[in-house]
């Protein structure tokens, strides 16, 4: 029987290479390698500003706190999303205030946004579910009617264009990418944040490690002891190690993305007129970071590709499903019949660079024969 993992990283001698190289530098925390990360992942993106993190949740938490969210203030997110897009808000005392989604793109409805708006809303993240980009224009209207902010948690979305521009260099005010293990481009763990807004640049750079006034690589390799504690900062920095696997990851980026599409229109064409999948709009492209069908029998589809040896996953129990947020912020089930309705039925198939066409195959004969 075959074992085909639902996610497998594509890694090759050349990040062996790059991470021996970064270890033997003598280097191993924040240094040069992440500032030519942060410098070739700007210049790929096309924005003034990229830093580099830990993971994306640090991304988003600091980018919150570079637009000013204080306790009490709400920030509308899709309740259909990974926890960590609402956890972060919790950070500081401030509410997820959730929103359904489009049932075709499992994206935040953007029709239901402005009835969610009060006194206390101050931002608006949009996810990019599975790397396809939200209705930005719409997003940027409503934000400029109230005066909100609009961070978009991109962690699914790169590379991802929204009407031809690379989702990163958007007009949003920071825009926050994951290179965790299963994502498009992966160092293991990390994130990024990428914003055309110097003063928000500054205040995520200075908080990601402890707020000190000056980057570690820059006290450590010749410019002096002295340092100052200029804000109540984090321990979100990265490390050389990571970023060697970044930039060996970006290089091959293009290469990965075209893979990962490759898969996608097997598994489009094998499906058509049989099982539902996520509707791609016609003025975005996505990554391919997902690739979500839905279908009646989830649960039992699930097994039985899991006794044929094939791996699969569920993206994402809704967050108004959740103990801790259901019994802190009292949301209500049936205020979701959308994200309800989809979660119920969604299972995501493997895509990944490292598939074979073999794979593939036998994941669409699997799925054609189990599905319902």
């Amino acid at each position: 029987m075959k074992k085909i993992l639902f996610h497998k990283t594509h890694t090759s001698q050349q990040e062996l290479d790059a991470v021996s190289d970064a270890i033997r530098s003598g280097w191993l925390t924040m240094g040069p390698k992440v500032l030519e990360f942060e410098t070739l992942f700007k210049e790929h993106i096309g924005c003034t500003e990229s830093i580099m993190l830990n993971s994306a949740t640090a991304a988003l938490h600091l980018a919150l706190k570079a637009i000013g969210i204080q306790k009490d203030d709400e920030v509308i997110i899709p309740t259909h999303t990974f926890i960590a897009t609402a956890e972060v808000i919790t950070y500081f005392d401030a509410k997820p205030v959730l929103c359904d989604i489009e049932y075709a793109t499992h994206n935040i409805d953007v029709t239901k946004i402005e009835s969610l708006i009060t006194s206390k809303t101050r931002a608006i993240i949009p996810v990019h579910f599975g790397g396809q980009p939200c209705d930005m224009d719409e997003i940027y209207a409503i934000a400029k009617k109230y005066d909100l902010k609009v961070i978009e948690d991109a962690a699914h979305a790169l590379p991802s264009y929204y009407k031809g521009v690379l989702v990163g260099n958007l007009p949003s005010d920071i825009t926050c990418f994951s290179f965790y293990a299963t994502k498009t481009l992966s160092t293991g763990e990390g994130g990024m944040a990428t914003t055309n807004n110097s003063q928000y640049a500054k205040c995520i750079k200075t908080n990601r490690l402890h707020g000190i006034s000056r980057d570690v690589w820059d006290r450590y390799s010749g410019g002096g002891w002295e340092y100052d504690i200029i804000d109540n900062g984090n321990k979100y920095n990265s490390t050389d190690i990571n970023a060697a696997l970044g930039i060996t990851q970006l290089a091959k980026l293009d290469w990965m993305n075209g893979r990962r599409a490759a898969i996608a229109k097997r598994y489009d064409e094998a499906f058509r007129g049989i099982i539902e999948t996520v509707v791609i709009k016609n003025d975005r492209k996505t990554s391919n970071h997902l690739y979500v069908i839905k279908i009646n029998n989830r649960d039992e589809l699930y097994n039985k590709l899991k006794d044929h040896g094939i791996g699969a996953s569920v993206h994402f129990i809704p967050v108004h499903k959740h103990s801790y947020y259901k019994n802190r912020y009292g949301y209500n089930n049936e205020s979701y019949p959308i994200s309800n309705a989809v979660f119920d039925k969604s299972l995501s198939l493997p895509i990944y660079p490292d598939l074979t066409d073999e794979d593939v195959g036998y994941i669409i004969e699997t799925v054609l024969k189990f599905a319902e």
